[in-house]
């Protein structure tokens, strides 16, 4: 054999076994493998953040749609028990006033007959008489006013200067209609403090919903960055948004 085959031998045999130094098996093509796995790791734990944020995005908004639902409910039922409050209210008003009237004539009426026959004033107990004007007065007081007349009437007040000085200072005096109206007005408050509550958990869940935003903004950028420490601080930042926002939405209360 030749000096020149002899060269071109050792040629191929340097540079056979320089390609087997670099190739699949080698060194060199282990760590590419690795680094690759790596990659698709990030990935994969990137594609799981992603989705998480994306359900708890949704999440978040539907509770605020409902929240929000509930706030405009509880705010419509509190103007129609303010409603009902002054009409009942008002009502009220008016049968204060046919008491007062009538419970003034029917004092007038008492008087002119004293006046006129003084062997008619009551000696204590009042007791009338169907024939005369303060007696058809009398018996026409409203239902609810005869028990606070009746009371007021066994204090003797026409021969008792302590007494109380009318009906309408007694405890039995009570109108259903203002006792109505004050029980409107309390539901009305519930109401309103109901919808203010369903108003600052429609907040909540909104910035619930900025945060699992924030998440997906980092885990876009962690996913495009390069290996290295830039991207674990992205990741990190990720995975601290999602703890967050995910501990958050477990403590906010759920309507459906």
């Amino acid at each position: 054999m030749s000096a020149a085959d002899g060269r071109a031998g050792e040629g191929t045999d340097d540079g056979g076994a320089d390609r087997g130094s670099d190739g699949p098996g080698g060194p060199g093509g282990d760590e590419s493998a690795e680094r690759g796995r790596g990659r698709d790791r990030i990935e994969l734990f990137l594609t799981v953040i992603l989705a998480l944020a994306a359900v708890g995005t949704a999440w978040a908004g539907f509770q605020s749609a409902k929240w929000s639902g509930v706030q405009a409910n509880s705010y419509a039922q509190a103007s129609a028990a303010r409603t009902e409050s002054s009409r009942r209210s008002a009502e009220a008003g008016q049968l204060v006033t046919i008491d007062v009237i009538t419970f003034t004539q029917w004092l007038t009426a008492l008087n002119d007959e004293i006046v006129a026959d003084p062997s008619k004033r009551p000696q204590g107990m009042y007791t009338p008489d169907p024939d005369s004007v303060s007696g058809f007065l009398f018996n026409r007081f409203r239902d609810e006013f005869q028990p606070a007349v009746a009371a007021w009437l066994m204090r003797r007040p026409l021969v008792d200067p302590k007494a109380p000085s009318t009906p309408f200072d007694m405890p039995e005096y009570r109108v259903a209609a203002e006792e109505q109206a004050e029980r409107l007005v309390g539901e009305a408050e519930r109401k309103s403090a109901t919808a203010r509550q369903a108003n600052q958990r429609s907040d909540n869940y909104v910035l619930t919903a900025v945060l699992f935003a924030l998440v997906l903004f980092f885990a876009a950028v962690a996913g495009r960055a390069r290996a290295g420490r830039a991207q674990w601080v992205l990741l990190g930042l990720t995975v601290a948004a999602l703890l967050a926002a995910v501990s958050l939405l477990l403590s906010y209360p759920v309507t459906v």
